[in-house]
């Protein structure tokens, strides 16, 4: 690899304490982050069964704030943010494109200063730029001073996740672990200066996840071990992230949703207000929603052996009905899983498939995830003390 693509990398202010605990490195979206440090299978079980904390420095943050912030993301964003209750909470939300398909998926936090948008890695500056592009829309020359919109790439993300996390972080953040609800999220100080405290995450269990100034990341990290040991606290990679997310059901974008797919045949219909009078892609999506889906986003559970994987084609009879978009080895369930798209009729629950598997046809059925019983709302936070 050449001097310059080693520059372009970029590293976590966390990466001399992974490299330290000999965690395995690789690339995701431009960064070097850590993959997996025991091992995957022993990295989810104790995500699932004690707490694991997760370096998510590669997401991105950026802030948007201005008289015309609230308008403006009302358009860019398919959430309304009226039903959000007021600083503090946050909703999961989607940016589309004009042809109603997904640029990504990403959560928008409501806080004292304006909002705050938690997109994919690979597309913070897709969605930046779909905001700027409502803004100019709706406030035209006054757009820039209506709307400011600044990226935080100084801002480290620590995933507190599993069912010793409110103890963990509680004993950090007492009052405010106490009092906090799911998708809210809470100003906090650290070492003298403020972060953030949400109560989000992407592994279907109970946790925190962390915004603090990337020179502060290895002292809390530090700090978080030291008082979550006699829990079993574990450094967990992204490799238990993708194998827990998978669990749950939750879409990987790049895999399971993209600008191929729209809303409603990823089952993210939920997640987008057609009552609002105007947003980027609704007029589309009000005309695919009319016209019915051909396809819908799956789940498949293994019968046999074999384990699904990304790109595998779905087979009824022999002849292809859709393609698998995630599939793994689920190390809770311990048989394979997978998300896939599948065409109508066969994406009826409990539908008996095949993959084929490099040639081999393997057996699955059809389900609606989450493949565990597990749920982030499910907190019994500790009480202040």
């Amino acid at each position: 690899m050449s001097n310059a693509a080693a520059e372009e990398r970029k590293r976590s202010p966390l990466d001399a304490v992974h490299r330290r605990l000999g965690a395995k490195m690789g690339l995701f979206a431009g960064w070097e982050m850590p993959l997996e440090y025991a091992g995957t299978l022993s990295e989810h079980r104790a995500v699932r069964e004690s707490v694991g904390i997760f370096d998510l420095t590669h997401l991105g943050k950026v802030e948007v704030a201005g008289p015309g912030a609230r308008a403006t993301l009302q358009h860019a964003l398919s959430g309304d943010l009226d039903r959000l209750a007021g600083p503090g909470s946050a909703q999961y939300t989607l940016c589309l494109t004009d042809e109603g398909t997904i640029v990504d998926d990403l959560i928008v936090y409501w806080t004292a200063e304006g909002y705050l948008l938690v997109p994919n890695a690979a597309n913070w500056p897709k969605v930046a730029d779909a905001v700027r592009a409502s803004a100019d829309e709706l406030h035209g020359r006054e757009s820039a001073a209506a709307v400011e919109i600044v990226p935080r790439p100084d801002v480290a993300v620590l995933a507190v996740q599993g069912p010793a996390a409110p103890e963990l972080v509680g004993s950090l953040f007492p009052a405010e672990v106490a009092g906090m609800e799911y998708m809210h999220a809470a100003p906090v100080t650290y070492a003298g200066e403020t972060m953030r405290l949400a109560r989000t995450g992407y592994t279907g269990e109970r946790g925190y996840e962390l915004l603090v100034p990337g020179e502060l990341a290895a002292k809390l990290w530090d700090e978080l071990f030291e008082r979550g040991e006699p829990l079993g606290v574990v450094p967990a990679g992204l490799g238990a992230r993708d194998t827990l997310r998978l669990e749950m059901g939750y879409p990987l974008h790049g895999n399971d949703i993209s600008t191929r797919n729209d809303p409603f045949e990823a089952r993210l219909g939920w997640a987008v207000a057609m009552g609002k009078p105007s947003f980027r892609g609704r007029e589309a999506l009000a005309e695919r929603k009319a016209a019915g889906t051909r396809r819908l986003l799956v789940g498949l559970v293994s019968t046999d052996r074999l384990i699904p994987r990304h790109g595998m084609a779905v087979l009824a009879g022999g002849e292809p009905v859709g393609e698998v978009t995630s599939g793994t080895f689920s190390p809770t369930l311990r048989h394979g899983i997978a998300l896939a798209y599948v065409d109508r009729p066969y994406n009826d629950k409990d539908t008996e498939l095949e993959v084929d598997v490099r040639g081999r046809r393997g057996g699955v059925r059809v389900t609606r995830p989450p493949f565990v019983d597990a749920s982030p709302k499910d907190a019994p936070a500790p009480s202040a003390s």
